[in-house]
């Protein structure tokens, strides 16, 4: 998820871009069950043998990759303890993508576990972040997925990022998109990074923040 970016109010008029379906904020009676107890973290579970280097930097690399690893393993425990209390059927793939630890929910009937654009989806996401959390000590961003659905979402969002800087490389004209989470504001703001003449800002409060494409002055 990016940095959080100070707003800035464009010059001149701005149009509205929309940007389809949208995840909506959480809402506050979203059907998720509560979180089950977790094993107390394994003392013996990172007690590889790691060979000494010359670089103290790799030593580092090494480490923040374990932790990842880490992070996914307890959510993929806590995660298939989910499913059995929900007694849904699906099959967890684990991996590390950049600085993140990345979990994924595939197979099944896992519509409910997504939910109306994708409420269901943050809600166990952050239940997922606070079970590693518990269990590591440090705060996790890691990314959850169901069904695929945040793969599709970030399809949608680089068409879209893409079409409205053309235009506003065009145009000169600023355009806003419609409210995104986190997620959503970081895709737009990488595809927008990479497009010359243009560049993005976010505005707004949570739910309602925004990105902003603007062109180069």
């Amino acid at each position: 998820m990016s940095a959080p970016q100070h707003p800035t109010e464009p010059a001149g008029p701005v149009s509205e871009a929309t940007s389809g379906a949208v995840l909506s904020p959480v809402p506050a009676d979203v059907g998720v069950p509560a979180q089950p107890d977790l094993p107390d973290p394994d003392a013996d579970g990172a007690d590889a043998t790691v060979e000494p280097v010359d670089v103290a930097g790799d030593e580092d690399d090494d480490g923040a990759d374990d932790l990842l690893v880490r992070e996914g393993d307890v959510a993929g425990d806590y995660l298939e303890r989910l499913l059995d209390i929900l007694d849904v059927d699906g099959d967890i793939d684990l991996d590390v993508e950049g600085d993140r630890a990345s979990v994924a929910i595939v197979g099944g009937e896992l519509a409910d576990l997504v939910g109306t654009d994708g409420a269901v989806l943050e809600a166990l996401q952050e239940l997922t972040r606070l079970a590693v959390a518990q269990a590591t000590g440090v705060r996790s961003r890691l990314m959850l997925d169901i069904s695929g659905f945040r793969a599709r979402r970030r399809a949608d969002l680089t068409s879209l990022a893409a079409e409205t800087a053309r235009r506003v490389a065009s145009s000169g004209q600023p355009e806003r998109l419609s409210a995104m989470n986190p997620f959503e504001r970081k895709v737009v703001h990488d595809v927008i990074a990479g497009v010359a003449d243009v560049h993005s800002e976010s505005e707004g409060e949570e739910p309602n923040r925004r990105v902003v494409v603007l062109p180069d002055r």
